[in-house]
């Protein structure tokens, strides 16, 4: 057992992302004083090719890093200091029923939005809700790290469960890539802009671009994507649907010139749009599985076989990893930086429910998070965002209670519904095929 430096857990240790966060790891050895990477996932066969892929990166780049992956929770908890929690209860084969059934039933059918993400949170609620009680019971003081989806959902229930846990930090990678997309369409370095933001996970603006001169390059960035699109800026290793979600930004600007909104907020503002757009035949879900999925898996494989990770091109995307090291490394050094994270309201938004678990431009460091004040917001986002907060909040307590009632309420105030005849038939049909995963809903 190593006593001294840092040890970090990857949970979802079988994750097509992982690669890339232990890519970014080895850039930041020396700055979190690593010792130990451990992966943890339930599925060791999953895990496997990442874990030995793992295990040679870290031979040929920080060799005095002690790495191993496991399905031992002992092993993977046991004098933690960083958790990264990424995984995906049900795996791919319920992602695609997620966004399949809705789809059938002509309303959007997505990972995190609407019925799909309604699915997937309530899924999502018991293991979380379980890992993080594991976690404490072999390490008090660990910083929890979550990227688990859907986001907004699995934190607010977290914060309900765990409410004097200050260690739990839920953020999402949309914002940051937003960003880079930003400020390559402004000639800019991404390093350059601080970002005022307002919202719930999946759901929220831009409200303000400053660069490091202070001046607001939002108005610009408006003109731009007018004129221009709105593009990753990663186009190149995008699938299509992402390029898709990406260019009805310039919609939305269009539409509610205002502020720029995050990619997500189409589905809520065009839901009926969307679902024409997207195949109940084909989703999201078999495209990853298509495409990510083999390709990660593949190139892990041949790295191992050929005996090195140099040259290997499994790393996409490295926003995505970059992202919650750059957190660690924050919080571990009191470095003070500003990113977009999720934090229990409490008057930031003073016209939005103090429980609602909004996100926010916040300064992180070892004391945890401190967030910048938002002030009040108009009628038309304050309207947007109360429905979506009543639906989350209904969601994780049909979660709580096991009430089929609440879990329809929900769904009926989903913009991507709003018809509770709908509703209830999306709900029955998710119930069938979440038996072993869901509460059962009385």
């Amino acid at each position: 057992m190593i006593n001294s430096g840092t040890k970090i857990t990857i949970v979802g240790g079988g994750s097509t992302w992982t690669p890339g966060i232990l890519k970014a790891i080895t850039k930041y050895t020396n700055s979190l004083s690593l010792k130990e990477i451990v992966l943890y996932d339930i599925d060791e066969e999953r895990q496997a090719p990442i874990g030995e892929f793992g295990k040679l990166l870290f031979k040929e780049l920080c060799p005095d890093v002690n790495f191993i992956h496991t399905t031992n929770k002992e092993v993977a908890y046991k004098d933690v200091d960083y958790i990264f929690c990424q995984i995906r209860t049900g795996g791919y084969k319920m992602r695609e029923l997620d966004e399949k059934i809705p789809l059938e039933e002509g309303v959007v059918g997505q990972e995190t939005c609407g019925s799909g993400g309604f699915a997937y949170g309530i899924r999502s609620l018991r293991d979380m809700i379980e890992m993080v009680k594991d976690i404490r019971k072999y390490s008090k003081n660990a910083w929890i790290l979550n990227y688990t989806n859907p986001a907004a959902i699995v934190a607010y229930g977290l914060t309900r469960a765990f409410r004097d846990d200050k260690r739990i930090l839920n953020i999402c990678d949309q914002p940051i890539n937003m960003i880079t997309s930003m400020a390559k369409i402004l000639g800019i370095n991404e390093a350059q802009i601080q970002p005022s933001y307002f919202g719930l996970n999946h759901f929220g603006w831009f409200t303000k671009i400053y660069d490091e001169s202070g001046e607001d390059l939002l108005p610009k960035l408006k003109k731009l994507i007018l004129n221009g699109g709105f593009a990753p800026k990663d186009a190149e290793q995008r699938d299509k649907s992402w390029l898709d979600t990406y260019a009805l930004v310039e919609d939305m600007v269009r539409d509610f010139p205002e502020y720029v909104p995050s990619t997500y907020v189409q589905y809520y503002l065009y839901p009926e749009y969307k679902a024409s757009k997207l195949d109940p035949k084909y989703t999201r879900a078999n495209e990853v599985i298509n495409g990510r999925e083999r390709r990660v898996f593949k190139e892990c494989r041949e790295a191992v076989k050929v005996g090195t990770t140099i040259g290997s091109n499994v790393v996409h995307n490295d926003a995505h990893g970059e992202m919650i090291v750059e957190i660690a490394d924050t919080i571990h050094n009191n470095k003070n930086k500003i990113y977009i994270v999720m934090v229990e309201n409490n008057g930031i938004i003073p016209n939005l429910p103090s429980d609602a678990i909004v996100e926010v431009a916040c300064i992180l460091g070892n004391r945890g998070v401190i967030p910048f004040h938002v002030g009040e917001i108009d009628t038309f986002y304050k309207g947007l965002l109360e429905n979506q907060y009543a639906y989350e909040k209904l969601t994780v307590e049909a979660f709580e209670e096991g009430s089929y009632t609440k879990a329809l309420q929900a769904l009926t105030l989903n913009r991507t519904i709003v018809d509770a005849k709908k509703a209830r038939k999306i709900l029955d049909r998710l119930i069938e095929v979440n038996k072993g995963y869901w509460p059962e809903l009385k």
